[in-house]
C-alpha cells in the first residue's frame, strides 16, 4: 500500500517502483494506492489472506487492522521509491502485525512520520473547519450587530445577529474537543474518540476544576488527546475473557478511558492550572505601578501564549477588571495584543506561501479576517501544528504590540480587542493603537516564517545526512540520481520528489552510448529503441497521433526547447500548449504555472519536470511535452537538470480527477528507465508520440 500526504506523484511512483522490483525478483505483487483520487487497486480480503507479507509505504495514517496476522513493514513513501528491492526482502522477515493498535516494524532510515506528529496533524485538520466557521460567524455578527458597552461588544438579545453569534459560539465550543478527540482517534482508533472529545471538553470548561472564568484551552486539549489515545492503547493490551472482547471497543474501553481521563484532569491536572491562574492574577495586580512599557510587553506575551487558555485569560481578565476602576490603559495594552496572532499568522501565509499547504493558506485568509475582529483563536490551528515555531513568534509580536500601546498610553473602554473596537469608538489613541497592532503582526509574521524556514532546513539537512551515509555512490549517466535525500517540506502545498536508486554502470554506459549515436545521427529511430519492447501505436484523430486521451497531440510536442531557465521554459511550454487550440490566455497560464512553482518545485528528479496549472485560461485539459538537450535547472531534489518537461494545464472545473489522473499516469510510466531512455532518443515528434503512446 502506498500513500503520501498530497496523494499525487509519490503515491504512484512508489507503487510503480515496488511493482517493478517485485517482478524483477520473481514475486507476485498487488499495490493499493491511496491517492487524492481515492483508493485504487484496492486489496481485497482474499489478497490479504494469500499475501506472504505487506509493505506500507506511506506518510499518512492508513488502516492497518485488516493486516492483522500478516508480516507488516511500515516505512515512509520515499523508501518505496528509493529501495523497493530492499523493502521486499525486509518485509519477508518483518514481525507479524497483531492488530489492536500495535505498530508494525519500521525500516531503518524510512523516515516515517512519528505517531505523535501524525496524531497532532490529524486533530488539527479536523479542527480547522470549526475554527473557521465559528470565528467567521462570530466576526460577522459582531461587525454588523455589535455595539460597544462597558461589558464589551454586545449584540441585542433575540436579534438575528444574536442567533448567528450563537451558532458561531457553538463552533468555537466544539473546536478543542474535536482537536482532542481526533488526536486520540489517530493513536487509539475509534475507542479513543469519545474519551478524547470528553477530555477536550473538560479542558475548556474550567468551572469543572475550580477555574470559573477560564479553562486549559487548546494546549489542555492537545494534552487530553494524547492522554486519551495512549490510555486506550494501554487498555487494549489488557487480556480479558473471550465473552467480554466483543463489547470492549464500544462499551468497556470508552467508559473506562473517559472516566479515568476526566477524573484525572479534574482532580490532578486541573488544580495546578487553577493555582497558576490565581497566582498570575495576584502577581499582575502587584505590577500596576511598573513601567507601562514593561507591563504592556508582559501582558502581550501572556495574551499571545495560549490564545484562550489560562495564561491568556489571566491577562485579559486583569485588564478588563481594571476598566471599572477607571484604568483603561491596561485593557488598551491587551486590546492591541489580542489581534496580533491571527493577523500575523495570516500574513505569514502570504509572505512565504511555499511553507504552507493549500488548506493552511485558506485558513490564513480566515485568520486575517478573524484578527480584524479581535478573535485570537484564529491562530490556534497554526500554533497546534507548529507550536515550537508559532508560539514564540506569537509571543514576540504580542509583546511588541503591548509595549507600544503601553508607551503610547492607548486606552480601551470595553473588554474586547482588535481593530473592531477602535472602529466602534471604544479606543483612545486610535492612530498609535493601529501602529501597535501593525507592528506586532509584522513581527509575528516575519518571526514565524524565519523559524519555520530554519526548522525545515534542519529537517532537510538531517535527512540528507542520513541518506548520504546509507546510499551507494551515485553513478554518472542518464537517469543516475545524486545520493541526496528529498527536500520534504512540511505544511508546503507541493510534495518533494525523492531520488531513485542509481542505475548500474553498465546501464548508464549503454544509455550514454545510445545518446551519443543519436546525437551523431548514426542510427535510425529503430536503432535508438533497439532492445526495447515495441511501442504500441497511439490512437489517431484525423491522421494525427494523440495520447493521454487526446490531451497531448503532435501540435503540443517539441523535440528541442530553446529556453535555458525555468521561467523561460514555462513560457515556451505555455506557447507550445496554445498550439493545441485549447489555451485562451497564454499569459495567465504562465502566471498560474509560475505561482505553482513558488509553492515548491515540480522537478521530480531523474531529469524530469512536470509543471502544472489549474486555470480557466484553458478551455479543456491540455498536455505539452518538450525535451531540453542541455537540461534546465528546475530545483529537483536529486540535483539533475530537467531534460524531459511536461506541462499539464486543466480548467478549474476539471481540476480534480482529470488533473490527478494525468499526473498519476505520467508518474507511473516515467519511473521506467527504459521508457525515459527511448523518449530521450526518439528522433522526431512522431517518434516521441509513439513512445508516449505507451502511457495507458
Amino acid at each position: 500500500m502506498t500513500a503520501c500526504p498530497t496523494g499525487i506523484a509519490h503515491t504512484y511512483m512508489a507503487a510503480e517502483k515496488l511493482t517493478q522490483a517485485a517482478q524483477s525478483l520473481g514475486h507476485e505483487i498487488k499495490v493499493e494506492t491511496q491517492g487524492s483520487i481515492g483508493a485504487e487497486n484496492v486489496l481485497s480480503d482474499n489478497d490479504v489472506r494469500e499475501a506472504d507479507a505487506v509493505i506500507i509505504a506511506a506518510d499518512k495514517d492508513v488502516d492497518r487492522e485488516r493486516f492483522a496476522g500478516k508480516r507488516v513493514l511500515a516505512v515512509g513513501v520515499a523508501e518505496g521509491i528509493r529501495h523497493p528491492e530492499e523493502l521486499i526482502e525486509r518485509a519477508r522477515r518483518a514481525p507479524v502485525h497483531v492488530g489492536g493498535g500495535a505498530a508494525p516494524e519500521r525500516a531503518a532510515g524510512g523516515k516515517e512520520r512519528s505517531i505523535g506528529y501524525k496524531a497532532l496533524m490529524n486533530g488539527v485538520s479536523y479542527m480547522i473547519p470549526f475554527v473557521v466557521v465559528g470565528g467567521l460567524l462570530i466576526a460577522i455578527s459582531l461587525a454588523l450587530g455589535g455595539h460597544p458597552t462597558p461589558e464589551g461588544l454586545k449584540i441585542p438579545p433575540g436579534s438575528f445577529w444574536a442567533d448567528l453569534n450563537n451558532i458561531g459560539t457553538i463552533g468555537f465550543t466544539l473546536m478543542v474537543p474535536i482537536l482532542s478527540g481526533y488526536i486520540a482517534y489517530a493513536i487509539g482508533d475509534r475507542p479513543a474518540l469519545v474519551p478524547g472529545m470528553i477530555g477536550g471538553w473538560i479542558a475548556t470548561h474550567g468551572e469543572l476544576y475550580g477555574m470559573k472564568d477560564a479553562g486549559a484551552g487548546f494546549i489542555g486539549g492537545i494534552a487530553t488527546g494524547f492522554l486519551a489515545g495512549y490510555l486506550v492503547v494501554w487498555i487494549k493490551k489488557v487480556k480479558v475473557p473471550r465473552f467480554v472482547q466483543p463489547i470492549m471497543p464500544i462499551i468497556v474501553i470508552p467508559i473506562v478511558a473517559a472516566s479515568a481521563l476526566g477524573l484525572f484532569f479534574i482532580y490532578v491536572l486541573g488544580r495546578p492550572i487553577s493555582w497558576v491562574f490565581t497566582h498570575l492574577t495576584d502577581w499582575l495586580g502587584q505590577m500596576t505601578g511598573t513601567s507601562a512599557i514593561v507591563l504592556g510587553a508582559l501582558l502581550g506575551l501572556m495574551i499571545a501564549f495560549d490564545m484562550g487558555g489560562p495564561v491568556n485569560k489571566t491577562a485579559f481578565l486583569f485588564g478588563s477588571g481594571l476598566i471599572a476602576s477607571g484604568n483603561q490603559t491596561v485593557m488598551g495594552m491587551c486590546a492591541a495584543a489580542i489581534p496580533v496572532m491571527p493577523l500575523g499568522q495570516g500574513l505569514a501565509t502570504l509572505i512565504r506561501r511555499r511553507l504552507y499547504t493549500d488548506q493552511e493558506r485558506e485558513t490564513g485568509m480566515a485568520s486575517l479576517f478573524m484578527g480584524l475582529f479581535g478573535i485570537s483563536e484564529g491562530a490556534i490551528p497554526f500554533a497546534a501544528a507548529r507550536p515550537a515555531q508559532v508560539i514564540p513568534a506569537n509571543m514576540l509580536g504580542g509583546a511588541v504590540a503591548g509595549a507600544i500601546a503601553g508607551m503610547a498610553g492607548v486606552s480601551d473602554a470595553v473588554p474586547h480587542g482588535g481593530p473592531i473596537v477602535a472602529v466602534l469608538g471604544a479606543v483612545g489613541g486610535v492612530p498609535l493603537f493601529f501602529v501597535a497592532v501593525a507592528a506586532g503582526a509584522v513581527v509575528t509574521a516575519l518571526a514565524t516564517v524565519t523559524l519555520v524556514d530554519v526548522s525545515e532546513r534542519r529537517k532537510v539537512r538531517a535527512a540528507a545526512a542520513l541518506a548520504v551515509r546509507a546510499a551507494e555512490p551515485a553513478l554518472v549517466g542518464v537517469g543516475a540520481a545524486v545520493g541526496t535525500a528529498p527536500a520534504a517540506t512540511t505544511g508546503a502545498g507541493a510534495e518533494s520528489e525523492p531520488e531513485s536508486e542509481p542505475a548500474s554502470r553498465a546501464e548508464a554506459d549503454r544509455r550514454a552510448e545510445a545518446g551519443t549515436r543519436s546525437e551523431a545521427g548514426a542510427g535510425s529511430e529503430a536503432d535508438a529503441s533497439a532492445g526495447s519492447p515495441a511501442a504500441p501505436e497511439a490512437p489517431e484523430a484525423d491522421g494525427v497521433p494523440e495520447v493521454l486521451s487526446g490531451h497531448l497531440t503532435a501540435r503540443t510536442v517539441r523535440t528541442g526547447l530553446a529556453a535555458a531557465g525555468k521561467e523561460a521554459a514555462i513560457r515556451e511550454m505555455a506557447e507550445l500548449a496554445a498550439a493545441g487550440g485549447r489555451v485562451t490566455d497564454v499569459a495567465e497560464l504562465v502566471r498560474v504555472a509560475l505561482a505553482r512553482e513558488e509553492q515548491g518545485t515540480t522537478g521530480l528528479g531523474e531529469e524530469i519536470a512536470v509543471p502544472h496549472a489549474k486555470t480557466d485560461a484553458v478551455t479543456a485539459p491540455v498536455v505539452a511535452f518538450a525535451r531540453s538537450a542541455e537540461g534546465i535547472d528546475w530545483g529537483s531534489p536529486d540535483g539533475t537538470p530537467a531534460k524531459l518537461v511536461f506541462l499539464i494545464a486543466v480548467p478549474q472545473a476539471a481540476a480534480g480527477d482529470e488533473h490527478l489522473r494525468i499526473l498519476a499516469l505520467l508518474s507511473r510510466k516515467l519511473m521506467d528507465t527504459d521508457f525515459r531512455a527511448r523518449l530521450q532518443t526518439a528522433t522526431d515528434e512522431a517518434a516521441v508520440l509513439r513512445v508516449l503512446g505507451e502511457i495507458q
